[in-house]
């Protein structure tokens, strides 16, 4: 049923349109004129001035007149590099001409769904279904964090935002992004750096004694940048680190971030500099993004399940690393989970994106529709 070169062009033409986060306009209404032609509805929500994004996600309900069983979801954004795109397919693989990303991620989804929509539409198949494309995904699923969710009729989903179309990720870590702020005093690092209190030193101590990395099979820490000082020859005052710690447990989130603080709290108090109430940290902790755990006695996953079998395939259940919009509407009341669609390498220049694997994702989420139409 899946109309090959016609999935092939899709792709084609949404890689060639520029999408970086907050630019995703060109992409909707690309989707808003091709869903119309086959007399979908689409819905644009209130999203953007809470995104900066040109517009809300869009939600597009194929079949309205009946309640869907399903959603399907995919971002509409990119990482950059995006300038002028020129997206090539050869060999069986597309690719970029190494200048930009390719962009499949997540534009291989989006191709994927357009195709399902032609195919349920020519052969008059009873489906309906409701696709949500989302904004700002790639700078902390701020699309989905500010989803209308009332827009949405289906009790649970599928995000095509992962590699392997045969892997079926549904559990994900809980996120916090941390800033810490190291303040000491300044004074000049030749004539009298004895009146200094090194906030370099002070923030080196700390780190020192943290572990980073991955913690243990379900947590993983990282200190990602580090600023501070103003000139070789001045004492700093001040550093700014930032990161983030994951796990797929809440507990131990916390006590890895109690960890880090407690490192820093007895940087502070051992340095044997001290002036009124310097030195001292001062730290902002921001919730990025919720745990995800769709268990695997839930229809998502026994439907995908059958779906593959059907296709003579095996799915594998996974876990993932990384944080998704599938957190997100797992956190609103509406499960999801996460299946791949053949991209490899994203977020770099040597992205890439077979085309086997990719008809294989455009073939199981069409099984899926139909094993959950019944």
């Amino acid at each position: 049923m899946i109309n090959q070169e016609r999935l092939k062009q899709f792709f084609l033409d949404l890689a060639h349109i520029e999408s970086p986060s907050r630019r995703e306009g060109a992409v909707a209404r690309y989707l808003q004129e091709k869903f119309k032609t086959l007399g979908a509805s689409c819905l644009f929500d209130d999203s953007a001035p809470h995104t900066g994004s040109e517009v809300g996600n869009l939600v597009v309900k194929l079949n309205p007149s009946a309640k869907a069983k399903v959603f399907l979801a995919a971002h509409m954004d990119t990482v950059e590099p995006t300038d002028s795109p020129k997206i090539i397919f050869a060999n069986g693989v597309f690719k970029s001409d190494g200048r930009t990303i390719c962009g499949a991620d997540d534009k291989s989804a989006i191709a994927i769904f357009l195709e399902l929509a032609h195919v349920i539409k020519e052969n008059r198949l009873d489906i309906p279904v409701e696709f949500v494309f989302t904004t700002c995904e790639e700078i902390g699923l701020l699309g989905a964090k500010h989803f209308d969710y009332s827009l949405l009729s289906a009790p649970f989903g599928y995000a095509l935002d992962s590699e392997d179309p045969l892997e079926l990720i549904n559990k994900a870590p809980e996120a916090i992004r941390f800033t810490i702020k190291v303040l000491g005093k300044a004074a000049h690092a030749g004539i009298n750096p004895e009146a200094g209190i090194n906030a370099i030193k002070i923030a080196s101590k700390a780190i020192a004694g943290i572990p980073l990395g991955r913690i243990d099979e379900e947590t993983t820490a990282n200190i990602g940048t580090i600023t501070g000082g103003k000139a070789t020859n001045i004492v700093p005052e001040e550093v700014v680190l930032e990161g983030e710690v994951r796990s797929h447990s809440r507990e131990k989130l916390e006590a890895q971030w109690g960890h880090i603080l407690s490192n820093f709290d007895r940087a502070v108090k051992d340095y044997p500099q001290k002036e009124k109430d310097l030195p001292k940290i001062n730290y902002e902790k921001i919730k990025d993004y919720p745990l995800m755990y769709v268990s695997e006695d839930h229809p998502a996953i026994k439907i995908a399940l059958k779906a593959a079998e059907n296709l003579g395939q095996k799915l594998r259940i996974c876990a993932t690393g990384g944080g998704s919009d599938a957190n997100i509407f797992n956190e609103n009341g509406f499960p999801c989970v996460i299946l791949g669609t053949g991209m490899k390498k994203v977020h770099s220049t040597e992205e890439y994106l077979p085309f086997d694997e990719f008809l294989l994702a455009a073939r199981l989420t069409l099984e899926i529709l139909k094993e959950a139409a019944g």
